[in-house]
């Protein structure tokens, strides 16, 4: 980064220590960051590697330009009632990477007035492949929106949406995701099996497979219908694949699911958000 701000990570959970360990092999320094918890002897490691740590989410808020909220959905509000004063005393700008708590319910429970980014991260953030949908709101400086992109792109790439509501779609695509091709992964595995293959073999060749099309699609500049045109040859082997997962409906079944997981991620933003 350009300048070097001060962040603190209220909650130090496996989203916090992606993105810790992806800034600090990007150079950033430990010196800047606080990480917090409810049990210092489970912040030991973070200790060791320069951070500050403590159980006092105050003492962090006070000496942060950036507080990154990373508590579970169902505590964010008492944590984020129990910090207000030092956050409206303090005023650094807030990310939460809390799924579901919309903007304006945080700033509500933080005294208002405040400049907030919500983002929407993926699991694979834990290995550097990470996703993230992020959303400012208007009190969000330029300035700030360049520091929190570079702090998310520590765990993968981070791309902005242009209103609030669209980070339920973020989740249904990229924050989701992930399970769905678990999903695939596993119908793939046993379907092998069912061939003939050990599991071991039908795993291996599974997982190597997505791995080896998710790199060619990332490093293509055509679409993934024309790639998947490309290895279909006429009346071949994949061809007779591809028109059975379409003629049984595969497209229409992952839209439905995106769909549901859309209307899910915005019913939780009004349950969680009281």
């Amino acid at each position: 980064m350009s300048t070097q701000p001060t962040l603190a990570f209220i909650g130090a959970g496996n989203m916090s220590r992606a993105i810790i360990g992806g800034l600090i092999s990007n150079q950033f320094p430990a010196e800047n960051i606080w990480a917090t918890g409810t049990q210092l002897g489970k912040l030991d490691d973070l200790k060791q590697q320069g951070l500050h740590t403590t159980t006092d989410n105050n003492a962090a808020v006070a000496a942060a330009d950036i507080v990154i909220l990373a508590v579970k959905p169902q505590i964010l509000k008492a944590v984020a009632m129990d910090i207000a004063a030092a956050v409206q005393q303090h005023q650094p700008l807030i990310v939460s990477v809390a799924a579901g708590i919309m903007c304006d319910s945080m700033e509500t429970w933080l005294g208002g007035d405040l400049a907030l980014v919500r983002c929407m991260p993926n699991t694979p953030a834990l290995v550097k492949q990470g996703a993230s949908g992020l959303y400012a709101n208007p009190r969000v400086t330029e300035s700030q929106r360049n520091q929190t992109e570079q702090i998310m792109q520590a765990t993968g790439i981070a791309l902005w949406v242009d209103t609030e509501v669209q980070l339920n779609a973020v989740t249904a695509v990229s924050g989701s995701g992930p399970a769905y091709y678990f999903l695939m992964m596993e119908a793939m595995v046993a379907a092998g099996e069912k061939l003939g293959l050990s599991r071991e073999i039908s795993k291996q060749l599974t997982i190597q497979t997505a791995l080896g099309a998710a790199e060619i699609a990332r490093q293509s500049d055509v679409e993934p219908a024309e790639l998947r045109r490309r290895v279909s040859s006429p009346k071949g082997t994949t061809e007779q694949a591809i028109l059975t997962f379409i003629d049984q409906g595969l497209p229409e079944i992952i839209a439905n699911g995106m769909q549901a997981c859309s209307d899910r991620a915005e019913a939780l933003a009004a349950e969680l958000g009281k």
